[in-house]
């Protein structure tokens, strides 16, 4: 017991390393204020390993990290990133943990793309006026041009990422010994999948490159 928990925790901390690196090395600006960074994909891989509560927690930690290092945004920031990276990260892996297959997985996803974008929706009218300084008038105004096709756009290229990409990290950790074999659940991943995960990685690429020229 004691080894398993040592593994676990282990695990969880190296996937706050990796998303802290993804944070520091994969930002990308994309329309006003806000910039595209992957490391939702990596928390909600630990979200689906180890269930909410583990998604939460490496969220706290980057979060935190992230703010006393390497963002200028201070603690409305740390709160934005909290609340952004939970509302994906912890619906899609409680949606997982009660069905936990392929189809739970991508419900999991899609669960959690909508709700980050409804939750952020609220936050970004909220808090957007004081952190940019604008009239919330102003900032209701960009709600639908601008705020609403970013938070689609970034939920829907971290599941498309994640689909890609946690099978091979599932199967690296289970080489490494990190994890037991069956904790992963019954996701295997098909053709169709994977090709509709490319689809929707696509469209949002190309997505983020158009919302250079919606503002």
């Amino acid at each position: 017991m004691n080894d398993r928990r040592t593994k676990k925790l282990t695990t969880i901390g190296m996937l706050c390393a990796l998303a802290y690196i993804a944070v520091l090395v994969g930002r990308i600006p994309v329309v006003l204020f806000l910039k595209y960074d992957p490391k939702d994909v990596i928390i909600v891989i630990g979200g689906f390993l180890f269930g909410p509560s583990a998604a939460l927690a490496v969220t706290l930690i980057v979060s935190v990290a992230q703010m006393v290092t390497i963002s200028g945004t201070g603690i409305l920031g740390c709160v934005m990133n909290v609340v952004s990276s939970c509302s994906f990260a912890c619906t899609a892996a409680l949606v997982y943990q009660k069905r936990h297959r392929l189809s739970g997985a991508v419900l999991g996803l899609f669960c959690g793309l909508g709700c980050q974008t409804a939750v952020m929706m609220l936050w970004n009218y909220l808090i957007a006026p004081v952190y940019m300084g604008y009239p919330r008038e102003a900032v209701a105004a960009l709600l639908l041009p601008a705020f609403l096709p970013f938070n689609l756009m970034k939920g829907g290229l971290n599941a498309a990422i994640t689909l890609l990409l946690y099978k091979p990290a599932v199967t690296v950790l289970r080489r490494s010994n990190l994890i037991e074999p069956g904790a992963s659940g019954e996701m295997r991943i098909h053709i169709g999948v994977t090709l509709a995960a490319l689809l929707l990685f696509t469209t949002c690429v190309l997505w983020i490159l158009s919302l250079h020229e919606v503002i």
